[in-house]
């Protein structure tokens, strides 16, 4: 995953790792809650892009897919594909080319993916916060 501001990366992943051991402290195991947020992020990740993607036929748009949320030894991961075979070039820009194989222009990314991302990012601390809040309450904490 890359991040274009990586002091904004450090800063919500210490947001989020704060937020879990507190949850962790309170509850033991979190994974479940670890998946929920995950699928509400991803699904609200999926739907920014989708509304955020430029559209000449519309396919790319459509092939915005969050895959299922797994659990990988310490990890909770969800992944967000775009099956078109061209939404790479789309995203980060690409040069133009003639018939002699000369490259003759530049096509600008779009980079929607690494500001979807970044929406993401914060929407986790929320997530986790708003988390926090809940089950204090909840606990009487």
């Amino acid at each position: 995953m890359s991040h274009t501001s990586c002091s904004n990366y450090r800063r919500n992943k210490a947001a989020i790792d704060s937020f879990r051991k507190e949850l962790v402290g309170m509850l033991g195991d979190i994974s479940e809650i670890d998946i929920a947020i995950l699928n509400k992020v991803g699904n609200k990740t999926v739907r920014w892009l989708k509304e955020n993607t430029p559209v000449v036929t519309g396919f790319m748009r459509k092939s915005w897919r969050a895959n299922p949320t797994i659990k990988k030894g310490d990890r909770t991961e969800k992944l967000i594909v775009n099956t078109a075979d061209y939404s790479s070039y789309v995203n980060y820009g690409h040069r133009i080319v003639n018939k002699k194989g000369e490259t003759v222009g530049f096509i600008e990314g779009k980079f929607m993916l690494e500001r979807a991302l970044s929406k993401a990012d914060k929407e986790i601390v929320k997530a986790f916060e708003e988390e926090v809040r809940r089950v204090s309450k909840e606990h009487g904490k």
